[in-house]
Formats: structure tokens, C-alpha cells, sequence
């Protein structure tokens, strides 16, 4: 089914509505996750935390999304020292998880689920996790890696 265009979506950070439509031109990795406080959470964020500067050599950025508040964010980005964008999907509730798919209606909370979008906005991978493993960072990089292959030879082709 993939590529597809990807859901025009926005969430509230601490600085403010951040929006895909805002990040065009650059490649977005979106990890949907169910709390700030599980621990699975926590140790998935923690790896993306140390895989910013590889993400960031491939031109994306990464935004964290749960339907947990902006001053739930923010504590736990402090608690963790995240350096990457959590964003609320607060109000309404799980509004951005549902336009992915990725909302559980019965624990209202948002799937563990990834889906990397290129410059352009589109799709090109997308996984949903089962809830308590951590999907790790491998299909990120690879799909980040052949986007950047893509380009090369559409470039040079």
C-alpha cells in the first residue's frame, strides 16, 4: 500500500502547534507511542534520543507522539533529556492517531507505531508495534537510507 501521501497533522508542543505541512523538505519520522511514564516508552525515546544526530544527517527530523498532555511532555522530556519534539495529541483526543490509524479506542491511548514521511510527504514505511516491544531504530535508518538512495539516482539519473 506504501508510498502514500501522509495525513496533513499537527500536535501541541511546549513551543507551540507543530504541523507535517510545517516540515516540508525535510524527511519526518513520527513515533507513536502509548505514555511519557511506561517503560517501554521510555527506553524506545531513549533510543531515538541517541539516534538524533544520524536522523539529522539524513535530513529528518523525529517527533514523539502521545495523547499525553504538553506538561506531561515537557516533565518527561526533562526527566529523560530528550532532544527531539513530543508532541500532544490531547485535544481532541488522539485526532492525529486516528487520521493514521494507529488510536486504540479501548485503552485510549495510541498504538507503539512508526511511519517514516519523505521531503515530499509521502509514506515510505510504516509499522505498528506490538505494545510492549520496543520496534528499535533499523527500520528507521534503512528506509531513511533508501530515501537518500532514491534521491541520488533521480539526481544523477
Amino acid at each position: 500500500m506504501l508510498p502514500s501521501d501522509a495525513p496533513e497533522a499537527a500536535g501541541e508542543s511546549p513551543k507551540g502547534v507543530v504541523s507535517l505541512h510545517d516540515l516540508r523538505g525535510k524527511n519526518v519520522i513520527l513515533a507513536f507511542y502509548p505514555a511519557d511514564w511506561s517503560s517501554v516508552c521510555g527506553d524506545q525515546l531513549t533510543v531515538y534520543n541517541q539516534m538524533l544526530p544520524l536522523f539529522e544527517k539524513k535530513n529528518a527530523e523525529l517527533l514523539g507522539i502521545s495523547v499525553d498532555g504538553v506538561f506531561c511532555h515537557k516533565a518527561f522530556k526533562e526527566n529523560r533529556n530528550l532532544g527531539m519534539k513530543l508532541l500532544a495529541d490531547f485535544e481532541p483526543k488522539g485526532a492525529v492517531s486516528k487520521l493514521y490509524g494507529v488510536y486504540n479506542d479501548k485503552e485510549g491511548v495510541s498504538e507503539r507505531a512508526l511511519f517514516v514521511i519523505d521531503k515530499d510527504g509521502v509514506i515510505r514505511y510504516s509499522y505498528v508495534s506490538p505494545v510492549d516491544v520496543n520496534p528499535g531504530a533499523n527500520e528507521i535508518l534503512k528506509t531513511l537510507n533508501e530515501i537518500e538512495e532514491n534521491k541520488g539516482a533521480a539526481t544523477h539519473g
